[in-house]
Formats: C-alpha cells, sequence, structure tokens
C-alpha cells in the first residue's frame, strides 16, 4: 500500500450527539466534554451523519476562529467499521498534493498546476485544477466532487439534488473536444470499488454525466482508504453507468 498522501493533525476521538444548521455538530467527547464543532459539509451526508457514531475532530488553536474543533471523521458500519472523511476542503488539498507527486496515470503530460481557474461561457465558474505544460497534449481541465455515499461497495453521486453540480458538468462538455475535461470523484472512504451516479437523488444529473461520457468526459472514480492516521489512494474504483 502507498504511503500516505495526507496525514491528519492530532485528533479527539467522540460520539457526534447532533448536527444542526448545515455546520454545526454537537460531539461529546471521550473525557466526557460536550462541545459544538464547525462541520465543514454543506451536503446532507446521506448515510454518515447517523447520531451517536463515532467520530475524530482536529483542534485548531487560532484565536480567531469562534469554533476550536473541527469535523474531520465519521465512523460508518458496525458490521464493517469504515472511516469516512467528512471535511470537504480536504480532497482538494490531497489531490493538489497527488497531481504533484503525479500518482494518478491517466493524468500524464502536464508540469504545470493551476487551481481555481475561471471558465465556462460566463467566468464566472472556477474549475478546481488547469494542468498544462505539454506542448504535446490539450490541457486538462478537472473537477474534484466529494464523495461518500454509498450503496454497498458502490459508490454514489450526488447524495442530494445539485444545480451547481449539474452547470459544472454542462460547462466541462463545452470544452471537448478542445480540450481534455476530467470529473474526479474523490470517494472518501476505503470500502467502494464500483461508483455510478446518484440517480435516485439527481436524475438530471445522471443523465448528465451519462451524456456527457458519451461525447468525451473523462471520470475518475478514485478510492482512498481513510484512517485517523492519514490518506492514502488506493486506484480506480469500476465506473458504472
Amino acid at each position: 500500500m502507498s504511503d500516505f498522501l495526507y496525514r491528519y493533525p492530532t485528533l479527539y476521538s467522540g460520539i457526534l450527539l447532533k448536527r444542526y444548521k448545515r455546520f454545526f455538530a454537537d460531539v461529546q467527547l471521550d473525557s466526557g466534554e460536550i462541545v459544538t464543532a464547525h462541520c465543514p459539509n454543506t451536503g446532507p451526508m446521506t448515510g454518515v451523519s447517523t447520531l451517536l457514531s463515532p467520530v475524530l475532530l482536529s483542534k485548531s488553536d487560532s484565536e480567531k476562529r469562534k469554533l476550536a474543533y473541527t469535523l474531520e471523521l465519521i465512523q460508518v458500519n458496525d458490521n464493517e467499521p469504515t472511516w469516512v472523511g467528512v471535511n470537504t476542503a480536504l480532497p482538494n488539498r490531497v489531490v493538489k498534493l497527488a497531481l504533484q507527486k503525479h500518482i494518478f496515470p491517466e493524468l500524464t503530460a502536464y508540469s504545470e498546476i493551476k487551481g481555481e481557474v475561471p471558465y465556462g461561457h460566463d467566468k464566472k465558474s472556477r474549475v478546481d485544477f488547469l494542468l498544462t505544460g505539454c506542448d504535446t497534449e490539450r490541457p486538462i481541465y478537472l473537477e474534484v466532487k466529494n464523495t461518500t455515499w454509498c450503496n454497498g461497495r458502490l459508490a454514489l453521486f450526488p447524495d442530494t439534488e445539485t444545480t451547481r453540480g449539474q452547470k459544472h458538468l454542462r460547462e466541462l462538455i463545452a470544452l471537448l473536444p478542445q480540450f481534455r475535461a476530467v470529473m474526479f470523484y474523490f470517494i472518501n472512504r476505503g470500502d467502494c470499488e464500483e461508483f455510478s451516479p446518484g440517480d435516485i437523488t439527481d436524475p438530471i444529473y445522471g443523465k448528465l454525466l451519462r451524456e456527457a461520457v458519451a461525447i468525451g468526459l473523462e471520470v475518475l472514480p478514485c478510492r482512498f482508504d481513510v484512517t485517523p492516521e492519514g490518506i492514502r489512494y488506493l486506484g480506480l474504483a469500476t465506473v458504472k453507468l
């Protein structure tokens, strides 16, 4: 197994008591203290926000922060306990580290990595990464989507209707065939071996994804092993469209 791409700072164990107003989570630490942690995940966290689940928090010493603790990991599946990364700010950081190390064989022939590059017909959207630097290859526009919802071993995205995600697909389609367009699904748990669009929650997204793949959009559902120590890359999941 490969080395950690990212190592977590010191984490604090507890039990999830309540998640509310999207950004707040009440957690009882192992010490018995109850704290309110920042939940850096605006989605419904379908299947991974069960009350009384074991959780791990990071802690900031910054005096500017209103909430010192951040919800990082939730443990799911009593029969086969699995840690799931729920901090949506992390995947882009991990992907950038992996791109710098040229971890993904499907993405080659680039020497420059630019983040948050304006694109789209109105230039109001920003693609997560633009990979350039090879005169013989097309630039690569790469969008990252954090993926935590699953059905058994099947990872699914999205876990709710996402007009923003639909917009990203349409904008990536518009780049073809002049550029390479890649949808990178960051499967933030190590127990999924396959990937499909979440048609139950957003059938429009699923339809757009299939149409996009048919005309050249590349899909990379990348599996990551998430542990209290850090995050490792496991390889690609099998795409089921």
